[in-house]
């Protein structure tokens, strides 16, 4: 098709701008890839400096390290053993009284309370997210810990005698110790499990729900049939996402763990995890010690990776299944 002379200028200005487009397109993409590449140097380099700051010890004593719960400073006798076991019995601790409880805000909030009620409650659950950690530490400190050493002398004497569990609630009555740093963490990760419920479960259709209460099914059918299936991978991913936040908190934590390097099988004795660790010993640490930090800092970022390597996996699985 030939253009005429009078089209000509025409066709030229749309060429011109097609390559003016075309030249913006590709900035664009290089703009993107390069902040999706920072990040990801960032990343790297975090884990890096933490690799290298920590590898007298990692290299030097590495299995040593990993398997002793020894922490002495004087002799530079450093073990993470103690350290890890607490970060991930809090923060399973944390899991176990959270999920159950933000399923349930979720429900309420979505399929059973009043309209007037979402509201307020909604923005009440945002506000326990807005809050910084150090007031959780302190409120745990101050209000929360001797309330456990009120309530703890009572599971001792029931909890505590029976045959499989009792070992977990038997010590003295400290407040401080893992199952009080635990609930104060299920009560900081509470609001961010919810909220990530609560948009999900918005997701499904209503005719999905609508069809099933229909033909006869209860809430907690259609909860359990409908809204679940539908919503699961989101489900898991919100839950791995609050696992993610206790396992780095620190300030909380700190407050109310008892920095004890001591293994026990009790709940109710104090310990410590490796943020609280670094938290308390770092402005003091030379040498070895401060390297022995720094590792933990490092185990600390192998571990949060290798949780949410599994929650991605978890997810995978389940997109197949849901695909066949």
């Amino acid at each position: 098709m030939q253009v005429t002379r009078a089209e000509q200028p025409l066709a030229r200005d749309i060429d011109k701008r097609s390559l003016i487009d075309a030249r913006h397109d590709r900035i664009f993409q290089w703009v993107l890839k390069f902040c999706a590449l920072l990040v990801l140097a960032t990343l790297l380099g975090a884990a890096l400096s933490t690799l290298w700051g920590g590898h007298e010890v990692l290299f030097g004593h590495s299995l040593h390290f990993l398997a002793s719960d020894a922490w002495n400073p004087v002799t530079d006798d450093y073990g993470a053993l103690a350290p890890i076991f607490g970060t991930l019995v809090t923060s399973v601790i944390a899991l176990v009284l959270a999920v159950p409880v933000s399923f349930g805000i979720a429900i309420f909030l979505t399929e059973i309370a009043p309209t007037w009620l979402r509201g307020p409650v909604s923005a009440a659950i945002e506000l326990l997210a807005g809050i910084p950690s150090i007031i959780y530490g302190m409120w745990g400190l101050f209000v929360f810990v001797p309330f456990m050493a009120n309530v703890e002398p009572a599971l001792s004497n029931t909890l505590g005698q029976l045959p499989l569990i009792g070992q977990l609630f038997q010590g003295p009555p400290l407040g401080l110790g893992l199952l009080t740093a635990g609930i104060v963490l299920a009560v900081m990760i509470l609001p961010f499990i919810s909220s990530v419920m609560r948009e999900v479960f918005q997701t499904v259709p209503t005719r999905l729900k609508e069809s099933s209460y229909a033909l006869g099914s209860t809430t907690w059918e259609v909860l359990w049939d409908i809204v679940l299936p539908y919503t699961r991978s989101a489900v898991i991913g919100g839950i791995f996402l609050g696992l993610g936040r206790a396992l780095g908190e620190t300030m909380a934590v700190t407050f109310v763990l008892g920095n004890s390097y001591n293994i026990t099988s009790s709940l109710l004795m104090p310990g410590t995890s490796i943020s609280s660790s670094i938290a308390n010993e770092f402005n003091e640490a030379v040498g070895i010690h401060r390297s022995a930090l720094i590792a933990l800092g490092f185990l600390l970022f192998v571990v949060t990776f290798v949780v949410l390597l599994v929650a991605r996996l978890m997810l995978r699985q389940l997109a197949k299944r849901e695909g066949k």
